[in-house]
């Protein structure tokens, strides 16, 4: 963690450097575990984590806004996979908790259950104000699940995050299809902060950082090779999110209306998870 630290302080310096009004960091920046075991046993509250602690004082001395993806204690022995919003002042003003954990078993790949460690969220984080317009929060897995998006585009997000710690396999084939999905149906800006490189004997992450505008295009991106911490930049440009929303209207409509002979129990779960909708 405290290596972690370092490499983020470095990346508050480039950020700096650039000229950005807003930094964001990858999932579990603070640590990634060998284990459920590990990752329990390292786990510290927010008041206590000597690294949620430095990038407070980072944000707060450079007046940078940071969003970072941190582990914080849940009940029953297990964690908290959160995304953290550290405004200009320091202060933590957002939380937002992971919803879809990463439970795989992939043939020649990754064997993962993100759910032995971790406590799932059960709520979607409405769109904030930031410094670069109204920003909404998801992590990693959470980007297979569209309702999530569709739901923070409903609520006029212009920003939408995916920090992440994507596997090598899951990432080559469905990474940046993905990413540009969630942009292209919500017609917002994605950002995805990714883990890059290997973490542990048992664990690799894909890397590929991007961002994309609301019309689908990559405007920044990283590589999958771990040098040196590395930013990507790109400007948010509020007036292409309008402009865009004018010119091609999603008048989404409703379950009921075209589902008339759907299932009904199913209509039900989707309202229940994602009320939004």
């Amino acid at each position: 963690m405290s290596s972690n630290l370092v490499q983020c302080k470095q990346l508050v310096a480039k950020a700096v450097a650039a000229g950005a009004k807003a930094l964001f960091l990858p999932e579990a920046s603070d640590y990634i575990g060998k284990s459920a075991t590990e990752t329990v046993s390292l786990v510290r509250s927010v008041s206590e984590s000597t690294f949620v602690l430095g990038l407070q004082e980072e944000a707060r001395r450079e007046k940078l806004a940071i969003n970072v993806g941190v582990h914080e204690p849940a009940q029953g022995g297990k964690v908290k996979n959160t995304l953290l919003w550290i405004d200009q002042k320091g202060n933590i003003v957002q939380r937002y908790q992971k919803l879809h954990l990463f439970d795989v078993d992939i043939k020649n790949g990754p064997v993962l259950k993100e759910s032995n460690s971790v406590e799932k969220g059960m709520s979607i984080l409405p769109p904030f104000e930031t410094p670069l317009g109204r920003v909404g929060l998801a992590i990693c897995f959470d980007l297979r699940f569209p309702e999530i998006s569709l739901a923070l585009a409903r609520m006029n997000c212009q920003v939408i995050t995916y920090p992440s710690a994507f596997t090598v396999p899951t990432g080559t084939a469905h990474w940046e299809p993905l990413l540009r999905a969630r942009a292209i149906e919500t017609q917002s800006y994605v950002v995805a902060a990714a883990q890059v490189g290997a973490h542990n004997e048992k664990r690799v992450s894909y890397g590929h950082s991007m961002i994309i505008s609301p019309w689908g295009e990559i405007i920044a991106k990283l590589g999958g090779q771990w040098e040196e911490p590395e930013i990507a930049t790109a400007d948010i440009d509020l007036d292409l999110v309008k402009k865009i929303k004018t010119e091609i209207p999603l008048l989404r409509r409703k379950y009921d209306q075209i589902f008339k002979c759907g299932d009904d129990q199913l209509l039900t779960n989707a309202s229940d998870i994602y009320p939004e909708l």
